[in-house]
């Protein structure tokens, strides 16, 4: 065997080894549906942007997934595809950073709409853990069931799709944050050129605000039901944590660069339909925008 093909079977098994480790941490973490839910979102996500990319000449290489301890997770932390050189033609970036949602979403909205028909509703329980709502899950939610959840005391007790689907949604929304080089970041780089580069400085401690703002309604929410102030502060804390938590992990991604948050782009605007498409892109993340990720019941 050659040296290029003793390359390529390594890094085949790398790519496979990580797949495989990742589909057994996402099972042990819940159970079969969830896993394949949630690797199959997951999975057309990164394809998206592996296929459009080498449509469109970028040189990447397959999705490492990235498996995680289900202890202290999910069982996964998604994946990556890493590129060889930045991309600077701006219609390029657009269908590259667009195409992962996209795809992704094409899988999980379906899913999340069946995994909700099988799912049934039930009283909440005091301490429980409450998947976020947006608006969009607040709408499928409401053509499901036929009225908005939760409502006090009911929620809808997820079945294990539903669940994954839901996860899969939340973790599209966080990549479409227009921010730096995540998916989001790419798009609005595409769209408005460098002039990202000061507005992801801005969203990025905007992320702080967000955290702070909504800590401070659900202290007061939770304090307005009885509950005293410090456990009202630790229960809001709770729910408004991943913000810190992914303000801190741009942060280490713009550190480990050379201290931007997004390489370059060239000076050729847009084409018309690549603005038509970036700007239903942020309509898609408005729409799938979770305030609060999860929250325990009070």
């Amino acid at each position: 065997m050659t040296g290029r093909r003793r390359t390529a079977a390594r890094t085949a098994a790398i790519h496979g080894g990580l797949f495989a480790a990742a589909c057994v941490t996402t099972y042990l973490a819940n159970d079969l549906v969830f896993a394949a839910t949630l690797m199959a979102i997951l999975t057309c996500h990164e394809m998206g942007h592996y296929v459009v990319a080498r449509r469109r000449g970028v040189d990447v290489s397959l999705p490492y997934f990235i498996p995680l301890p289900p202890q202290i997770s999910l069982g996964t932390l998604g994946a990556v595809i890493k590129m060889k050189s930045p991309i600077t033609d701006r219609d390029a970036l657009l269908d590259v950073g667009a195409a992962g949602p996209l795809a992704g979403l094409a899988v999980a909205v379906p899913l999340l709409v069946i995994g909700l028909a099988l799912s049934e509703l039930g009283p909440i329980e005091p301490g429980a853990v409450l998947e976020g709502n947006s608006i969009f899950y607040l709408g499928v939610k409401l053509a499901v069931f036929g009225q908005l959840l939760p409502d006090g005391s009911t929620d809808v007790q997820l079945h294990s799709m539903a669940f994954a689907a839901w996860v899969g949604i939340l973790v599209t929304m966080i990549n479409l944050l227009p921010i730096g080089q995540l998916d989001g970041g790419h798009v609005v780089r595409a769209w408005i050129g460098d002039r990202h580069e000061a507005l992801s400085a801005r969203l990025h401690a905007g992320l702080l605000v967000v955290a702070v703002v909504v800590g401070a309604a659900m202290t007061l929410i939770a304090h307005g039901r009885g509950t005293p102030w410090l456990d009202a502060i630790e229960w809001a804390a709770f729910g408004v944590m991943p913000w810190g938590v992914w303000a801190v992990m741009l942060a280490l991604m713009r550190g480990a660069g050379d201290g931007s948050y997004h390489p370059p782009v060239g000076d050729a605007p847009l084409s018309p339909g690549r603005r038509r498409l970036a700007a239903f892109v942020v309509v898609v993340f408005v729409l799938i925008f979770t305030p609060v990720p999860m929250v325990s019941a009070l």
